[in-house]
């Protein structure tokens, strides 16, 4: 039996950012799934006819569908951004750990720039 101490408790975890932008890569890839599976079906209801249209142009009035459709962008804006970084790293780049730190924190500070003008844009 193994006698090492293990640690369950993850908020007392300290993640590196590389770590942090690669969990949030997958995690708006998630995200993704059920976003896509959203807007197909607003986008269905809005082409079968006017009732649809003006249906789904209320439903977006809604405070709540609003903050929906914009974690909706949050989740397009960082897995873009993420995964050019991922493409330039495939290229060669950024594969030092120093500067794979450095992307990681561009790649994050770019997205919550990005995130907050789609939120300006939205409202």
């Amino acid at each position: 039996m193994d006698k090492r101490p293990v640690n369950l408790d993850l908020s007392t975890v300290k993640f590196p950012v590389t770590a942090i932008a690669s969990i949030l890569h997958r995690v708006t890839g998630v995200v993704l799934l059920a976003g896509v599976l959203i807007l197909l079906w607003a986008l269905d209801q809005s082409l079968s006819s006017q009732e649809g249209f003006d249906f789904i142009k209320e439903l977006l009035a809604n405070v709540l569908v609003k903050l929906v459709v914009w974690a909706i962008l949050a989740a397009v804006i960082y897995h873009f951004v993420a995964g050019v970084r991922h493409l330039f790293m495939d290229l060669g780049f950024w594969e030092e750990l120093e500067s794979g730190k450095a992307s990681a924190t561009v790649t994050i500070a770019l997205s919550v720039v990005l995130i907050a003008l789609a939120g300006v844009w939205l409202w």
